[in-house]
């Protein structure tokens, strides 16, 4: 187990100092697959079922798909850790540090974020735009200079839980194996858990599961966000302030939570009304306007992010180990 914590670590770092390793195929690019081809093959079995047209067969349907995918995105790594083991520890060790490697995504946030900031600066709206589509979900042509930085800023707050200090979070508890398996709940959600006509009932339970993994992440996040604000030099007082206001004003009982935090820290306005494939979605406001955002504000994000994980990484890290040294 401690050898687990050791290449947990590792890869933290190993992403810190080289980002994604965009030459090698990306395993969550296969999680991503297995989605796929699940849902294909579980939709086709519904439509030869007529009961199962009903929303609740395809409920059924979701909650297989999940069960199928999120299990063999924990069971295939753990074996193959337990047979690189068997061969030798270091063989372990090697692998799963580059495991855990893959699965933080802290540098490759912060890079993505940086090319919307480098436009920005160029005053290249229109370049800024289409990076910014590239991290968000909602329509981002008609996005002006604030619309594009407050898009990045929002985005880089809510996946400092998503895609950094969560995934941690369960790596430093299952290793490599449970980091799989909560890439595997967060992909379901990106991919199934829309509110529409196609996904209202075939992408519930991965969206409710995906609600439930992060229920805790988030608000353990959160707070380490409020002191990393302090240590950034930011307004921490005013990130609580916002945070106790504000982390419910989103759809998700999970969003809201970082962004709350960010907005206080930032002393600005983030969140409202959004687009999203042409259709307006009315949004609650989140922060309060103390000053205009600024493109600069998407590298304090990227920062407050950094810190938040760096302290999160400390204090997990050390719980973990004294625990492992007392049993």
């Amino acid at each position: 187990m401690i050898m687990s914590l050791a290449a947990c670590i590792a890869g933290f770092f190993l992403d810190f100092i080289f980002g994604d390793p965009v030459w090698l195929y990306h395993p969550v690019r296969l999680i991503g697959k297995g989605i796929s081809f699940g849902e294909r093959q579980l939709r086709k079995l519904c439509s030869r079922n007529e009961k199962n047209e009903s929303g609740r067969g395809l409920v059924a349907a979701g909650a297989v798909l999940w069960v199928c995918i999120a299990g063999l995105s924990f069971l295939i790594p753990l074996g193959v850790l337990v047979l690189a083991q068997k061969i030798h520890p270091v063989l372990r060790f090697v692998l799963e540090t580059f495991w855990c490697y893959q699965i933080i995504a802290a540098r490759c946030l912060c890079k993505e974020s940086g090319k919307v900031y480098d436009r920005l600066k160029a005053e290249d709206l229109p370049g800024a735009r289409r990076a910014v589509s590239m991290i968000v979900g909602r329509d981002t042509e008609n996005l002006s200079t604030e619309g594009v930085t407050k898009a990045a800023v929002e985005t880089v707050a809510e996946n400092t839980s998503d895609g950094v200090t969560a995934p941690l979070i369960y790596m430093l508890i299952g290793g490599a194996p449970l980091g799989f398996l909560y890439k595997a709940v967060n992909t379901m959600d990106s991919m199934l858990g829309y509110k529409n006509d196609k996904y209202l009932y075939f992408g519930r339970i991965p969206a409710r599961m995906d609600d439930i993994f992060n229920y805790i992440p988030a608000r353990v996040t959160a707070l380490f966000m409020i002191a990393a604000s302090f240590l950034c030099g930011l307004d921490g007082k005013n990130a609580w302030r916002i945070y106790k206001r504000d982390r419910r004003k989103h759809a998700s009982p999970n969003a809201a939570q970082t962004e709350a935090v960010c907005a206080g820290a930032l002393r600005v306005r983030l969140a409202g009304d959004a687009v999203y494939f042409g259709k307006v979605y009315k949004k609650e406001f989140i922060g309060d306007a103390l000053r205009p955002i600024q493109p600069e504000d998407i590298r304090r994000t990227g920062r407050l992010m950094y810190v938040t994980a760096f302290l999160l990484l400390i204090v997990f890290g050390a719980v973990k180990y004294a625990l492992l040294i007392l049993i």
